[in-house]
């Protein structure tokens, strides 16, 4: 095998390693909660020494923000998808669609969703819905916004801090609020983006 094949074989194997603990973390985050999740209990999981975990992670704060951006991953890739399906004009199809993957959030269906919203891990879970409205604010900047303005007036100004703030608020307000039907916030989304639900296509 020559030397920059086996650099590359090195590298996957890297990768697959750090890959298979930061599931393993997010497995049992979601089966016993981030509190009574141990280092050695996600080594256990992978059947790795802690050695190797220290070698990727200084902490399990540091594995805990990995799982978090895999998170993440998972609401961009629902978000391109609700972004590629989009029809041109047919707004209530959107909102509809954009509201069900901003609900999705709020983690409310497992251990380690209800662990994050918990006052013990109040600033994690800042941090993570934070994480959520930069990247999901950005994403629709870079795509639907500039396509929408290909054709339409963009009738906002400061587009991003527009998307974040509203992402942010929404998630808080359906933390507080569970129940709120998604009417209400499809018309938050819409008069706050000062779209017309009856006639413009959506942002």
């Amino acid at each position: 095998m020559q030397k920059a094949d086996t650099m590359h074989t090195d590298s996957e194997t890297r990768s697959t390693r750090r890959d298979d603990i930061v599931e393993a973390a997010r497995q049992l985050y979601e089966e016993q909660g981030l509190s009574r999740t141990s280092v050695q209990a996600i080594t256990d999981r992978v059947g790795v020494a802690r050695s190797l975990f220290y070698h990727y992670f200084p902490d399990k704060n540091a594995v805990t923000s990995a799982v978090l951006d895999d998170y993440i991953a998972d609401f961009l890739e629902a978000l391109h998808i609700w972004n590629e399906e989009r029809r041109t004009g047919d707004i209530e199809a959107a909102l509809s669609s954009v509201v069900k993957i901003l609900r999705l959030a709020l983690f409310e269906h497992d251990s380690f969703r209800r662990s994050l919203a918990s006052k013990e891990n109040a600033a994690l879970y800042l941090e993570f819905v934070n994480r959520v409205a930069d990247r999901m604010a950005t994403y629709i900047v870079q795509t639907t916004v500039r396509d929408y303005g290909e054709l339409h007036e963009i009738k906002i100004d400061h587009v991003y801090e527009t998307f974040y703030i509203l992402i942010l608020g929404i998630v808080g307000y359906v933390r507080r609020h569970p129940d709120v039907d998604d009417e209400v916030l499809k018309d938050v989304i819409a008069q706050t983006l000062h779209m017309d639900r009856g006639t413009t296509p959506p942002v």
